[in-house]
């Protein structure tokens, strides 16, 4: 199949949620064009919003080289959404950027000659308590500044115009490159939050090259608590290249390795003794996982089968460690207690079900 043709297929396809993994340059970039050009108007005007490496390739660093990085800056580049820009404030962005506990502030700087330009570029710097003291400007790191990316986007998706025109469809290619696995997981929890404010209202397409974050929207559309507002809505795709040609498949029912993926990242989070709160929703995504398998509902009789004695209380202790109040507003420092009931449950799960991992695959 061509891009086009794929891109038509998804287009046509009754779906309002599609998930589709993709090895890098299999050519998921260029896909999101394709389908902007499948998806046009006859005059020729977008019916979508887009978030893809077009969308980060609008922001670029002015060092200030001249005078040794004194008024560093992101530079943000024009382009037909800077109409949109006055209708975006800090607080919006602010609101986004919580879920990662930013070490940093910012400024938005306006073009100064015409406001109704947008923004000509943001300004960064470790927020001082002394406000009578100037703020020292910084450069984010790349994973900073992708996260500050993402989140200025997810504000833009929400102010009244640009989304509200462009109202038929949100096509999101891969928000989480340079991020650790941490903030991978709560970029997957802000796609989450995008869904089930918006699939009934327009449709939504997201491509990954992640497993992690393909793995986790997977099973909390198919098996999370929230499953049944969208199990007939979605539809999971394996983007790849065979014999030279790229092919789209159905992957709903496959078990497509990303439980072991995840089974992976709690291994070598195990080892490392470094467990953080969203690890418990990892693990219990994974003790679902096998519950489902083994045909009953509940993952605590997995608890159980595994040799946990007090089952239904670390059932109890593990789902209320996986919500998002835990893993994504408070702190991610998993104290001693449930350390230990972490390192019970995942070395019983391997020792009962013998699972098999390669090392460090990413």
């Amino acid at each position: 199949m061509t891009l086009d043709e794929i891109a038509k297929t998804l287009r046509d396809d009754p779906a309002k949620i599609t998930l589709a993994y993709a090895f890098n340059a299999t050519g998921k970039t260029q896909l999101s064009v394709a389908y902007k050009n499948a998806t046009k108007q006859e005059d020729g005007t977008h019916t979508g919003v887009y978030y893809n490496a077009y969308s980060e390739d609008l922001f670029i660093w002015d060092n200030d080289e001249t005078n040794s990085g004194t008024n560093v800056r992101l530079t943000v580049l024009p382009s037909s959404l800077s109409k949109f820009h006055t209708l975006l404030t800090e607080d919006n962005v602010r609101d986004k950027l919580k879920a990662y506990k930013p070490k940093f502030g910012f400024s938005f700087n306006l073009h100064e000659d015409d406001p109704e330009r947008g923004i000509e570029s943001i300004s960064f710097f470790i927020p001082n308590p002394n406000l009578d003291e100037p703020q020292k400007l910084i450069k984010l790191s790349r994973g900073e500044e992708r996260i500050f990316v993402w989140c200025f986007f997810l504000a833009l998706f929400e102010v009244e115009g640009w989304a509200d025109i462009q109202s038929s469809h949100f096509f999101i290619d891969d928000p989480v490159s340079s991020l650790d696995d941490h903030n991978i997981f709560v970029t997957a929890a802000t796609l989450f939050e995008l869904i089930e404010k918006q699939f009934e209202k327009r449709k939504i397409i997201i491509t990954t090259h992640h497993i992690g974050l393909f793995s986790v929207l997977s099973d909390w559309l198919s098996k999370g608590e929230k499953s049944t507002k969208f199990k007939k809505h979605a539809k999971h795709y394996n983007l790849s290249t065979k014999s030279g040609e790229l092919t789209l498949e159905k992957c709903d029912k496959d078990v497509f390795l990303y439980h072991l993926r995840v089974l992976q990242v709690l291994s070598n989070a195990h080892k490392a003794k470094d467990i953080r709160a969203y690890h418990f929703a990892m693990l219990r995504q994974v003790l679902e996982n096998i519950a489902s398998f083994l045909g009953v509902g509940q993952f605590s009789y997995v608890l159980n089968q595994i040799g946990i004695t007090d089952f239904n209380r670390i059932a109890d202790i593990v789902n209320a460690l996986s919500h998002k109040k835990v893993y994504y507003y408070e702190s991610d420092i998993v104290v001693e207690d449930n350390l230990n009931i972490f390192d019970e449950v995942i070395s019983k799960l391997f020792d009962k079900y013998n699972f098999v991992l390669h090392a460090d695959a990413a």
